[in-house]
């Protein structure tokens, strides 16, 4: 199955988890690919692994709150590959709290990489593709591009501890919805996906304290045994979703039969009851 080839792709956060899986399941779909990564050592091992199956990739690495990021970005993809069709904005990390212990700090640098950056790269996207939207309109060309934003069922029902996340995560929902209402008339899709419980680093079951670093600063992440429990307990499946599933999820809006489906926020959770 060839149903991307001859789309480029862009996804942040593409070297590691979710992230990895769909770069990878794009890239098998015969899209090109430019994966973003924080770190370079995650990027670089998703383009060999592309290209080792046979696809195109290239690596942009850096933090998508750079204000430089953006145009890089879709600078890479133009230079490279020459176009720029699909868009997930899926990087990001968690920095939880109780609201009365969050500080400014905190909350604004989860509001930055949330939503502040998926916001200056759409903005980014939409410059670097107008122009060809306008040459296949005038050439009677029908051209679909998707964008697919990545929140969390934290936005839909809330979780205690993540006020600055899940407040972060439901600006998206608004964002997405309204560049639907905008650019519908570029054969721009926008949907959000929301994802439940999915096996990342970001929710490893932890004893202790366990930390990821970003940009030099340590975070906590990780989930106790109980708090494990308690989820998987209000899963219909009964677990939690692997990456490749959270993957596929997205996957369905980047195909041509989702052509018709723009402004929607789909759950993927496994039936997490809220």
């Amino acid at each position: 199955m060839s149903r991307l080839a001859g789309k480029v792709a862009l996804v942040t956060g593409g070297g590691r988890g979710v992230g990895r899986s769909l770069v990878e399941q794009l890239a098998a779909e015969g899209a090109k690919i430019v994966v973003n990564d924080l770190d370079p050592g995650p990027a670089a091992e998703a383009v060999e692994a592309i290209t080792r199956a046979g696809g195109e990739a290239i690596a942009c690495v850096g933090s998508v709150t750079d204000a430089d990021f953006p145009r890089r970005f879709l600078d890479t993809a133009m230079a490279r590959f020459g176009d720029a069709h699909i868009l997930v904005n899926n990087a990001g990390y968690i920095w939880n709290g109780f609201l009365h212990k969050i500080s400014d700090e905190q909350w604004d640098a989860i509001q930055d990489v949330h939503l502040r950056a998926p916001f200056r790269i759409l903005r980014e996207f939409h410059g670097a593709v107008r122009e060809r939207i306008a040459a296949e309109h005038a050439a009677g060309l029908t051209v679909y591009r998707k964008v697919v934003n990545i929140s969390s069922v934290a936005a839909t029902g809330g979780t205690a501890g993540q006020s600055n996340y899940s407040a972060a995560k439901a600006g998206l929902f608004g964002l997405t919805r309204s560049l639907a209402k905008e650019w519908g008339p570029l054969r721009i899709n926008v949907n959000c996906v929301a994802f439940g419980f999915i096996e990342t680093r970001l929710t490893q079951e932890v004893h202790g304290e366990t930390v990821i670093d970003i940009a030099g600063e340590k975070r906590r992440v990780g989930l106790t045994p109980q708090v494990m429990t308690m989820f998987k307990e209000r899963i219909a499946f009964g677990r939690p979703g692997t990456t490749a599933e959270a993957a596929g999820g997205v996957m369905l809006l980047c195909f041509p039969e989702a052509n018709y489906i723009t402004g929607q926020i789909i759950e993927i959770d496994g039936g997490l009851a809220n």
